[in-house]
């Protein structure tokens, strides 16, 4: 991870995730009622592209969620908090879900982590801008 990467995660430290309204920013698609997340190529140039582009060559280029991420995932549209998903989640599945808040907010911070999410409100308050 990058020193800019790590810098954005050790601010986040201590912010309420539940009260984020985290977008999505990734292409996806879907297959079989299930989403599929398309990892873009990296866009970085020199050096750092090179390493970049054999690193992607290696990873899953599609993420293929299962029902519950799907759901959750469809439902990331920076309207709606992380806190109203886990209820929409909770709604849903039942208690398949639970704890639903620890569930989605290991999938927000992935998501996030790998660039497929943003927290308009927060990035933009933080002088971030809005993602890639």
């Amino acid at each position: 991870m990058g020193k800019r990467k790590k810098r954005r995660e050790k601010e986040l430290e201590g912010v309420n995730l539940l009260g984020l309204a985290p977008r999505r920013v990734a292409e996806w698609e879907e297959e079989g009622g299930r989403v599929v997340i398309l990892r873009p190529p990296p866009t970085s140039r020199g050096l750092r592209r090179l390493v970049d582009r054999a690193l992607h060559a290696l990873s899953a280029h599609r993420i293929r969620l299962d029902g519950v991420g799907s759901f959750a995932w469809r439902h990331l549209d920076g309207e709606r908090t992380v806190g109203e998903v886990a209820e929409l989640l909770r709604q849903e599945f039942g208690e398949d879900v639970e704890p639903a808040e620890e569930r989605l907010g290991h999938l927000v911070w992935l998501m996030r982590k790998e660039e497929f999410l943003v927290y308009p409100g927060w990035e933009e308050e933080k002088g971030r801008g809005a993602g890639r």
